[in-house]
């Protein structure tokens, strides 16, 4: 079960990355790239902005409603678990400096 929605994680982070950077930019930025307001801008349909736009937030609440399902999987995973700072010793040893005879 972790697997699968670790699985889906990935590719909703991977698709909305990628979905963010086909979205035409707000400024001028990016006029000389074709990613700015200018005419021969790739995406410079209406319709397809809003397309974008919904399915970036579509893949935005799947990211996070996957997020907050690992965080609660793997919190019951690791019930019996022992912390690394329980597991450090509370006193600490010193080691001693070793003493040299004086030669007389």
């Amino acid at each position: 079960m972790g697997s699968i929605l670790l699985v889906i994680h990935l590719m909703t982070a991977i698709f909305l990355v990628a979905l963010i950077l086909m979205q035409r930019s707000g400024g001028g930025a990016l006029n000389g790239l074709g990613g700015g307001s200018g005419a021969n801008s790739f995406l410079s349909a209406r319709g397809t902005g809003n397309l974008l736009t919904r399915l970036t937030a579509i893949l935005a609440t799947v990211l996070f409603i996957t997020s907050i399902a690992l965080s609660i999987y793997y919190k019951g995973m690791n019930r019996g678990a022992v912390s690394v700072v329980d597991s450090v010793p509370a006193t600490q040893n010193v080691p001693q400096v070793p003493t040299v005879p004086l030669e007389q």
